[in-house]
């Protein structure tokens, strides 16, 4: 089983060299520690950045120069700021290669719930449809169970939904899932994972074919 840093680690290796890249809220944004050597990649803030380094040390932290979160960050050489209206119109016309989000609920066809549980008090859904409306690449960072031990990889998401159909890849602290036509496809297992417990804390229909091989990063 993995920890968040790790499933960050696994999610890394899914960038390309080249790729322009937005990076959500919680576990996603830990992906920017992990950037492969020998690749370049520019990391996208829909609050107005191009250019996104690794999170600072800890008193190294400049409260000026936050992501769409509000996380303090590091910029790269070559970083550049503009304002919010700029970075949407860059989203909406399909500059994005890879976005990467977290997610309450996936179901098996696709689809993400990721902004609302009904009843609690929420900021907004934030950039968060315009990513899976534009981008041409959505891989969902989660949790494959709430703490409840209840699935979050579902037939059908019963929370609101952010996005139809839009999503292509999860990462699991258990697995690693293709989003196909026939369900959700299992590639990769956790180290000490068993195929059958992933079946288990999976709802949606879960496709299992051969040998799962383990994760590696």
């Amino acid at each position: 089983m993995l920890n968040k840093n790790q499933i960050a680690q696994r999610l890394a290796k899914e960038l390309k060299d080249g790729y322009y890249i937005n990076l959500g809220i919680g576990i996603p944004t830990l992906v920017a520690n992990y950037i492969p050597e020998g690749i370049k990649v520019v990391l996208q803030s829909e609050n107005g950045l191009l250019g996104m380094g690794p999170f600072p040390f800890e008193g190294q932290e400049d409260a000026d120069l936050i992501n769409a979160g509000k996380q303090t960050i590091t910029t790269v050489p070559g970083s550049s700021f503009f304002d919010s209206a700029m970075s949407f119109g860059m989203i909406r016309a399909g500059k994005v290669d890879l976005t990467i989000l977290g997610a309450m609920e996936v179901s098996e066809t696709g689809d993400i719930a990721n902004w609302k549980i009904p009843g609690k008090m929420v900021k907004g859904m934030g950039g968060a449809m315009d990513l899976v409306a534009s981008a041409k690449n959505i891989i969902v960072a989660m949790l494959h169970t709430n703490p409840k031990g209840e699935s979050k990889l579902l037939s059908r998401c019963t929370l609101p939904l952010t996005g139809i159909g839009c999503v292509k890849k999860i990462v699991t602290e258990l697995a690693v899932l293709d989003i196909t036509k026939e369900g959700f496809k299992l590639i990769e297992r956790a180290p000490g994972v068993t195929v059958e417990e992933i079946i288990a804390k999976t709802a949606g229909k879960l496709i299992v074919e051969g040998e799962i091989p383990e994760m590696e990063w």
